[in-house]
């Protein structure tokens, strides 16, 4: 009987942004599985759960019982739904999805049921600093035939920058084209500082001079990022209404989701929530009372494969579409896992896809591949995504990639103007 002989996290960073790659090894000689656990704010804590606590659980199990050891990984710490385990479970879900794609020889979405698409349309991001930069973006985004577009204003809504000091905040600017007068009281502490009113009024404005430009037929989307509070972000859906968006991407935070019904009764925009989900309760109430209209989860943030096709088909039964979570901080694995889910479902919408810069295709060797605005697989047996790990040893995380790519920055430190937090 093939059995698991060992489990272990590969923590590596080609491309500047720290990735967690589960890797599945089996008594069978060369056969293996890799599963994407990137959980980029607490690598260290994913490599920790798989390494120290699944590795022992599962040795000696059979793999092929991928339910099984889903539901033991699941149930095994007691406390469940937290996004540290729920990455370490995904890992070894998408491997052991990987292990029966090539012992069956089939792509994984020939598993689930075979394809209902050739490809996956994407959607890609155009940001800028005004207006015109955004729809420079677009319109070279679309030159190369990507036709579906998020847009966004100095990324999710920071008010230039401010001083990075400890002084007291004094930022007069002009930001999207309105004019910005964000002052901050004497000690107020670093971080990226941000005006909810000027974001919304420079937003609407954007979306006002892209559809003077572009018209209505150019699908367009934006990710509020959940940075409005709930009465703030109904009244901005509202003002969306006219620009006729694909769909509007986390209004609200899980924290708020009660709020989507009184939305849902003044604005027909469609809305995509769930990039921060990472339990069932935040999700099954909106899909049951179809209060959004895809559903936007980071799928090993769920606990990978075999929870999001259940995901998808409760999806399908009221009307909401799969709009997967995918970033750069997923690896070309996830992507993969992403990928093989989106040909299979009926109820594919989109896939975000942020591109796989170098040298990621060179370490992880069948990454999917995009054409005129479709994602394809590579026909392998699996995921058909492999890793090579003497090149991704040579890109180390760093102890910075703890805290979030780049070094310590303040995206997960948001501030309103008098200082204090609020939702990244």
């Amino acid at each position: 009987m093939l059995t698991i002989t060992r489990v272990r996290c590969i923590l590596t960073a080609p491309a500047g942004i720290g990735l967690a790659v589960v890797k599945v090894e089996t008594s069978d000689a060369g056969l293996y599985g890799l599963g994407c656990a990137t959980f980029t704010q607490r690598l260290t804590a994913v490599k920790a759960a798989v390494e120290d606590y699944l590795d022992p659980l599962l040795r000696g199990r059979d793999p092929s019982h991928i339910e099984d050891i889903w539901q033991l990984c699941y149930q095994n710490s007691y406390w469940r739904n937290s996004p540290v385990l729920n990455n370490a479970i995904s890992g070894v879900d998408q491997a052991l999805w990987d292990i029966l794609g090539k012992r069956a020889g089939l792509p994984v979405y020939q598993l689930l049921g075979g394809k209902s698409r050739p490809a996956a349309a994407v959607y890609r991001h155009a940001d800028g600093r005004d207006p015109q930069e955004v729809l420079d973006n677009v319109l070279r985004l679309r030159e190369a035939g990507i036709r579906y577009v998020r847009c966004q204003l100095g990324g999710y809504g920071g008010l230039a920058q401010p001083s990075t000091d400890a002084a007291p905040y004094n930022n007069v600017g002009v930001y999207g084209g309105v004019k910005g007068n964000m002052r901050s009281p004497a000690g107020a502490l670093p971080g990226e500082y941000y005006d909810p009113d000027v974001y919304v009024l420079s937003v609407v404005r954007m979306f006002e001079y892209l559809r003077a430009q572009l018209g209505m037929d150019v699908p367009l989307l934006h990710d509020v990022h959940e940075r409005l509070a709930p009465i703030e972000a109904a009244r901005f859906v509202k003002q969306l209404e006219p620009f006729r968006l694909f769909f509007l991407e986390d209004p609200l935070p899980p924290e708020h989701i009660e709020w989507f019904a009184r939305i849902r009764q003044h604005a027909a925009v469609p809305l995509a929530m769930g990039e921060l989900f990472t339990h069932p309760l935040e999700w099954k109430p909106l899909i049951t009372q179809q209060l959004i209209d895809f559903i936007r989860v980071h799928i090993s943030t769920i606990g990978g494969i075999t929870p999001a096709r259940k995901l998808a088909a409760l999806c399908e039964a009221f009307g909401v579409r799969t709009a997967w979570h995918g970033p750069g901080d997923i690896s070309p694995v996830g992507h993969a896992a992403n990928l093989h889910l989106d040909l299979h479902v009926p109820n594919f919408g989109i896939q975000e896809f942020s591109g796989f810069p170098d040298p990621l295709p060179e370490v992880f060797p069948g990454c999917p591949e995009l054409r005129d605005g479709y994602l394809y697989v590579n026909e392998a047996p699996g995921l058909g995504v492999d890793i090579h790990e003497a090149l991704a040893a040579r890109y180390p995380i760093h102890g910075d990639m703890a805290q979030f790519s780049g070094g310590v920055v303040r995206w997960t430190q948001s501030r309103l103007p008098d200082g204090t937090l609020w939702r990244p």
